[in-house]
């Protein structure tokens, strides 16, 4: 069968991501003698420096982890609310959602820490060791994908006349990045330059006997994160007042008591067993578990389901989407302790419920918010989410069809679906799933001091009280990012994912099921045919991003879909929209065959930019 490119083989490591340096960089780790962890440390932040439209350093890293012979592992790099981001307060700014930029929707940054906590305890190599690619990056310069410059030509007045820093980083002498010139961010360098030196100068200055000089050396630079000298320029620029999407100036509510009381923790993945395969995610402060939900809705034999790209099988798969995401609006969140954060996850996933949340999916297309009531609990949805569903909210009566997992950019910054990722396994069997996203270019000023911005992830929480994702100060915004790692008998095989905001776990559904249902045309998983394989996404739940809309009924297809199939899906009542032909996902893969050993890797065509390397 045709795919775009081979399903990469091998047996000494894998990287696959969303964009070629940073897996070419994490190979280049792997090469120098350090496993998947350290690889993917540098992956992490090389992708800051490389696609700045799409992470940052102050944004946020959901991790699944599976040490060779250890258990599966979450690394919640996701930060909570400030102390000071209430309801009421925001209520009292004349708010009622929060804004999609600027340091009101800033939450306390998590990806530095995440990916610092997972070398110290994984990882073999220096802060120094891993850095070295991105500051090479940042400071002698990389020639940038069509996107960035794109999304800044998209925001350049607001740079220019209400954000100078990052004016002076991203319209160099009134230029936006080009494709083909190197672009640099020489502030970024110094900022890891300066970071490495003083962690290494505190590390020696605390150094006792038996102390591990690299462990002492990255604990310093999570504490000068958190307290020195870059803790004390994030502060100083969420108290300054900016010009967000609400079209006013606010501040932020981030102190140097938030930074100071925040790390990244460890947590137990959620788990679904489905058709012989244990599916593993983040918990219900993600979206994550409603990727399970999906395959709790179908047939538990593979062989039961409609014929793969058939209109039947989109249609099943549409269908119960919708329903699982209908119950991520009305239970999803943070609201208690634990990895599953307080979300009733085992009675969500429960065959009883899912028996009964099955027999609503008909011939026809819904065009209903269907939340359940798992556990005989009633469900609550926020004032915004139920006008969107009966076509109220702000650009309900249409919206574009987002595919590839890019960024959509309003002049005011305001984003939607703006992500990487990266998977890696490496010889010995360690194996790692991360997706990287928030603080991007467009969030909030660049810090003039860092070279980076503030993220928005606080933009998903309701400004609603007693809904499990009412913004409340110390808890996770409930994410969309939902990274995937899947079992065969206990033992890690594929770990898998992708940007793009609610599409994630559409996309990352029919892959995984692609994977599964596909001929393979040679020995190993077909993984770079389950990624090239038609696609689509619907939108028929309130958005994550802000303004948070709703299409009910809708349906975006790639236009490589059969003709017959698009018929056949209007005449069930979806509202189809035919959209590019290389329009939906920006999928990662890598696998280890536990019976071989033998190593393969794929990645994502569409957006021409990322790239599966290894041997």
């Amino acid at each position: 069968m045709f795919t775009t490119r081979p399903t990469l083989q091998g047996t000494f490591g894998m990287v696959s991501s969303t964009h070629w340096l940073a897996s070419q960089s994490a190979m280049a780790v792997l090469e120098d003698g350090g496993n998947a962890f350290d690889a993917a440390v540098a992956a992490g932040f090389v992708l800051h420096v490389v696609e700045p439209h799409l992470n940052g350093p102050a944004g946020e890293v959901p991790i699944i982890l599976a040490p060779a012979g250890g258990d599966v592992r979450v690394l919640c790099g996701q930060g909570g609310a400030p102390a000071g981001a209430t309801v009421a307060h925001y209520r009292s700014l004349g708010l009622d959602l929060v804004p999609g930029t600027g340091p009101l929707a800033a939450a306390v940054p998590g990806a530095f820490d995440a990916w610092l906590l997972l070398l110290r305890d994984h990882g073999t190599k220096s802060l120094a060791d891993v850095l070295t690619y991105a500051i090479g990056y940042a400071e002698d310069g990389h020639a940038p994908v069509e996107r960035v410059g794109e999304t800044v030509e998209t925001v350049r007045e607001l740079f220019e006349r209400e954000w100078p820093s990052s004016a002076e980083v991203y319209l160099p002498g009134g230029r936006s990045p080009r494709p083909g010139e190197l672009f640099r961010n020489p502030a970024l360098a110094a900022t890891w330059r300066r970071l490495i030196a003083e962690a290494q100068a505190q590390a020696q200055a605390q150094a006792g006997a038996g102390s591990d000089a690299r462990v002492a050396q990255i604990e310093a630079a999570r504490e000068i994160w958190r307290s020195g000298f870059i803790a004390e320029a994030l502060v100083r620029q969420a108290g300054r007042p900016t010009l967000d999407t609400s079209g006013e100036r606010h501040v932020g509510t981030l102190t140097a008591e938030d930074l100071r009381g925040w790390s990244a923790r460890y947590e137990d993945p959620v788990t679904y067993d489905w058709n012989g395969w244990t599916l593993c995610k983040a918990g219900g402060w993600s979206q994550g578990p409603a990727f399970l939900q999906q395959f709790a809705l179908l047939p538990a034999r593979a062989e039961e389901l409609p014929a793969y790209g058939s209109a039947a099988y989109v249609h099943l798969l549409v269908e119960g989407c919708k329903l699982a995401m209908a119950d991520r609006e009305a239970w999803y969140g943070d609201a208690g302790e634990g990895a599953d954060g307080g979300v009733p996850v085992d009675d969500l996933l429960s065959a009883a419920y899912n028996a009964t949340r099955r027999a609503l999916v008909g011939d026809k297309a819904s065009y209903e918010l269907r939340p359940g009531a798992p556990g005989g609990r009633a469900p609550r949805l926020s004032v915004h989410a139920r006008g969107a569903a009966a076509g109220r909210a702000p650009g309900a009566d249409g919206g574009a069809a987002f595919g590839a997992g890019e960024p959509t950019v309003a002049g005011d910054g305001g984003t939607r679906g703006d992500t990487c990722h990266v998977d890696i396994v490496d010889r010995w069997g360690n194996m790692l799933s991360a997706t990287p996203s928030g603080g991007w270019l467009q969030s909030n000023p660049v810090v003039p001091e860092l070279g980076f911005p503030l993220g928005t992830r606080l933009q998903m929480t309701w400004l609603e009280e007693g809904l499990p994702n009412s913004l409340t100060p110390g808890r996770r915004p409930r994410t969309t990012l939902t990274p995937s790692l899947a079992l065969r008998d206990g033992v890690p095989v594929l770990a898998f994912g992708t940007p793009g905001g609610d599409q994630q776990d559409q996309w990352q559904v029919h892959f995984f099921l692609g994977v599964v249902l596909r001929d393979s045309v040679r020995g190993g998983l077909d993984l770079q045919g389950a990624i090239d394989a038609p696609s689509w996404h619907t939108d028929a739940f309130p958005g994550s991003f802000h303004p948070r809309e709703m299409r009910a009924g809708s349906l975006t297809v790639e236009s490589r879909t059969a003709p017959e199939v698009v018929a056949e899906l209007r005449r069930r009542g979806h509202d189809v929209t035919v959209g590019g032909a290389w329009s939906e996902g920006r999928l990662c893969a890598v696998a280890r065959d536990p019976r071989t050993g033998v190593l393969s890797g794929a990645a994502n065509a569409r957006g021409m930019q990322g790239y599966a390397v290894g041997r």
